[in-house]
């Protein structure tokens, strides 16, 4: 069981002058999810703020300008940066906001680190243009990209006292993780293929007719298009169901906010299967409005007491 502890000694004038920066990071930059970490209590959205800003950082390197050697040399920069975090080598006074930050949350929730190792994996993946044959391929990605998140975020989070089937917990924040990226990799097909990137699995494409790519409003010629969408969203369905086995187990606003960040995702889903073409026009978004809504659904506990007595069901 994953435990965390609301209550923390006050932070230095320091800490919290690198918590507030990453903070604006991550409401300028993640609006997704800012919605959700916002229903959070403040250790939590602080330590959160901390995560999102390093990972951003590590996202910003793979999907820059720079040359790939490069990037490369940043990528391992930043891995040497999470070793002095690891180590306890950051003080308060470092000018490096976002290592200050996360030192900090690192010192008082138990977050896995090792995850943002692999989202450096998973980026360098990125930099070596790397593609997947399979469904299996592609997952070993979304693992280190997402999946990983899921359990970083987890360290945060914590799960409740007594909560049954705790010791799954990792695997379902993992799962949920995929289930977004998935998500992710379908809402932004086209402007991937627009960077020289495939993510969707080849097999996947040729099944569907698909295998030419996509650089343009609309699908290949001779295409199955919306059968190659609706057989991904399907899928993403099917991690989703997995992953919400999380909430049952997570206290009341930490439930909320993972309820809200996977509910926006989920109604992204739903778009998406109404017009599979839309992702080749522009990128699919849930207006502020309905945001809002998916957060107050969160913050309700609805999506969690549905899941509870699905749950309840099952063993019945």
């Amino acid at each position: 069981m994953i435990r965390t502890v609301e209550s923390q000694p006050p932070a230095s004038a320091p800490v919290l002058a690198a918590y507030s920066y990453c903070e604006a990071v991550t409401g300028q930059q993640a609006r997704n999810f800012a919605y959700g970490i916002r229903l959070l209590p403040t250790p939590k959205r602080r330590a959160m703020s901390a995560l999102y800003a390093f990972s951003r950082r590590v996202d910003d390197i793979g999907d820059g300008t720079l040359a790939d050697d490069v990037k490369v040399a940043r990528l391992e920069d930043t891995r040497a940066l999470l070793t002095r975090i690891r180590d306890g080598a950051v003080d308060e006074d470092d000018t490096d906001p976002v290592a200050v930050a996360l030192a900090h949350a690192a010192e008082h929730f138990p977050i896995p680190l090792g995850g943002l190792d692999e989202l450096i994996d998973g980026v360098q993946m990125d930099v070596r243009g790397e593609t997947y044959e399979t469904w299996d391929d592609l997952k070993v990605y979304c693992r280190c990209v997402a999946g990983a998140i899921g359990r970083l975020s987890l360290g945060v989070f914590g799960t409740g006292p007594g909560a049954r089937g705790a010791e799954r917990a990792s695997e379902y924040a993992d799962t949920l993780g995929l289930a977004l990226q998935l998500t992710n990799i379908l809402r932004d097909v086209r402007e991937d293929a627009e960077g020289g990137r495939t993510y969707l699995p080849a097999d996947d494409l040729a099944k569907f007719g698909c295998a030419a790519g996509f650089s343009g409003p609309t699908p290949p010629e001779g295409s199955d298009f919306a059968g190659l969408v609706h057989f991904e969203v399907r899928r993403a369905r099917a991690l989703f169901a997995e992953g919400y086995r999380l909430l049952p187990m997570l206290d009341r606003r930490s439930g909320a906010c993972v309820a809200a960040m996977a509910g926006i995702y989920r109604r992204l889903l739903d778009r998406i299967e109404r017009d599979p073409e839309a992702v080749l026009r522009g990128r699919v978004s849930l207006p502020g409005r309905e945001k809002a809504y998916v957060a107050v659904r969160g913050l309700s506990g609805l999506d969690t007491r549905q899941l509870s007595r699905r749950t309840v069901r099952r063993r019945v």
